[in-house]
This record gives structure tokens, C-alpha cells and sequence, in this order.
């Protein structure tokens, strides 16, 4: 390819796709949690799908750039394109974030009679103690008990910034062209990933058999496993890029010049860090 010539990808599916998985992701999901009996299985059907189109898609730009078509022109707009899409989740989760700052901060106070409250309170929820946690007034999904921040979350807090460590020591490793090291620090990274998911699940399994902790259980339940779980997604979506790239590097794909593929994947993984950092913080401790 000419130096100053720009690569035009040529029709794909992979959008098509996509699209089609995660529209029945959607609804399988809107489903599966207004207890429809299709709901599981449209679930798992539109996972399935987004699964089946991230690696045929990952595989198609992969010969693409191992045929030698990609130049720095391309390679500018791929940072571009994950800069982009980096931004467009953090404001995914500042949406979220906002939701139980604004709860917990305006609108419970003011149920509780604080403030511009102070009518709602008097002639709704005269007897509503607006401390927090709390599954406001009505006591929605009934009594259930949070998650101590220094147990297991730290724990998993510890786990997931050791993967954050252990994935910079595979890019310098990478950069120094030492393939034993970054093929050893990138499996430790997955290794690690994985089992930060392994423990959410139990935590998940732990709040709804032990605490009665769920996603019913009021504002605390239904912002504690929006945040968590959108946080967990993310995870496995890193995880399933992180393989890959793994995978990649044992067939020598990288080098020490040409690697963005490695540090989109990296950059994506640092972002999910940094996200469980405010969780910590602002759900589980603060």
C-alpha cells in the first residue's frame, strides 16, 4: 500500500450482526428481569451472538492488519476511534454515578424532609428516617443488609489493580521485545481478571441468598447492581480482549513498533480499573 494512500475496509456483516445480538440482548434482558419465560433464553441467545460477532470481527481486522493494509493513517484513527469510545463509557457510567449521587445526596434528604422536601415529607412520609442505605419509604423488597467495603470488595479492589500492574509489565516487557515475559505477564492478567469475576459472582450470590440484597431491594439495590453489574460486563468484555491479544502475542503478531491492538486492549483495561476505584469508594466504603 502507498504511504499516503488510506485503507477503505470492504463490506462487512460484523455491524449487521451485532446490531441484530444486541437488540435480542435488550430484550431478553427487559425480559428475563419482568420474569418472562423467554427471557433467559432470548439472554443467552444475544450473548451468544455479540460473542460470535467480537471474535469474528476481531479476526477479520486481524488479517487486515497482518496482510500489511493498515499505514499510519489508519493507525491514527484507530486511536482516534478508542479515544472516542473510551469517553462515550465514561459518561455510560457517569449516568449511573450521577443516578446515586442524585439519590442519595437530593432525593432522599428530601423525603426525609430536608430542604424543598419538607412537604413531600409532611403529607407522604411523615415517619420516612432518610438515612442511606435505604430502600426508601415503601421499603421495597424489604429488609437486607449491605456488603462490608473491607471484605471481599476490597479484596477484589486489590485483585484488580494487581491486574492493572501485571498488564503495564506485559507492555514493557512488549516494548523490550520479550516475548517469555509478556506472554507470562499477560496470563497473569487474564488469571487475575477471571477471578475478580469469580468472586463478584459469589458476592452476587452471597447478597441475594444471604442479605437479601437485591435488585428490588429500593434505590441502594437497583443502584448497587446497575453500577456493580455494568462494571462486571465490562470486566468480560476486557477479559475476552485480553485473551485475544493474548492469544495474538504467542503467534508473534506484536512488535515492539506496531502494537495498538495490544494498547487498546490495555488502554480498555486501565478504564475498567479506574471505574472500580469510584465504586469502592463511593458504594461500598463512602
Amino acid at each position: 500500500m502507498a504511504q499516503g494512500a488510506y485503507y477503505v475496509p470492504h463490506s462487512t456483516k460484523w455491524p449487521l450482526v451485532g446490531s441484530v445480538g444486541m437488540f435480542i440482548f435488550a430484550i431478553g434482558s427487559a425480559n428475563w428481569l419482568n420474569g418472562g419465560p423467554t427471557g433467559p433464553w432470548l439472554f443467552a441467545l444475544g450473548g451468544a451472538t455479540i460473542i460470535y460477532m467480537m471474535f469474528g470481527w476481531f479476526a477479520e481486522v486481524i488479517r487486515e492488519s497482518e496482510g500489511g493494509l493498515y499505514n499510519d493513517a489508519v493507525s491514527r484513527s484507530f486511536r482516534q476511534g478508542m479515544i472516542w469510545f473510551i469517553f462515550s463509557e465514561v459518561m455510560f457510567f457517569a449516568a449511573f454515578f450521577g443516578a446515586l449521587f442524585y439519590a442519595r445526596m437530593f432525593a432522599v434528604p428530601w423525603l426525609g424532609g430536608d430542604g424543598t422536601g419538607a412537604m413531600t415529607n409532611q403529607f407522604l412520609w411523615p415517619q420516612y428516617d432518610a438515612t442511606w442505605p435505604t430502600h426508601g419509604p415503601a421499603e421495597l423488597g424489604g429488609d437486607f443488609q449491605t456488603i462490608p467495603g473491607f471484605g471481599l470488595p476490597l479484596i477484589n479492589t486489590l485483585i484488580l489493580l494487581t491486574s492493572g500492574v501485571t498488564l503495564t509489565l506485559a507492555h514493557w516487557a512488549l516494548k523490550k521485545a520479550r516475548r517469555t515475559a509478556l506472554l507470562f505477564w499477560m496470563v497473569a492478567t487474564v488469571v487475575l481478571g477471571l477471578i475478580f469475576l469469580t468472586i463478584q459472582g459469589y458476592e452476587y450470590i452471597h447478597a441475594y441468598r444471604d442479605l437479601g440484597l437485591t435488585l428490588g431491594s429500593g434505590i441502594y439495590g437497583s443502584t448497587f447492581f446497575m453500577l456493580t453489574g455494568f462494571h462486571g460486563l465490562h470486566v468480560i468484555i476486557g477479559a475476552i480482549m485480553l485473551i485475544v491479544i493474548t492469544i495474538r502475542c504467542a503467534a508473534g503478531h506484536f512488535t515492539k513498533a506496531n502494537h495498538f491492538g495490544f494498547e487498546a486492549a490495555a488502554w480498555y483495561w486501565h478504564f475498567v480499573d479506574v471505574v472500580w476505584l469510584g465504586l469502592f469508594i463511593f458504594v461500598y466504603v463512602v
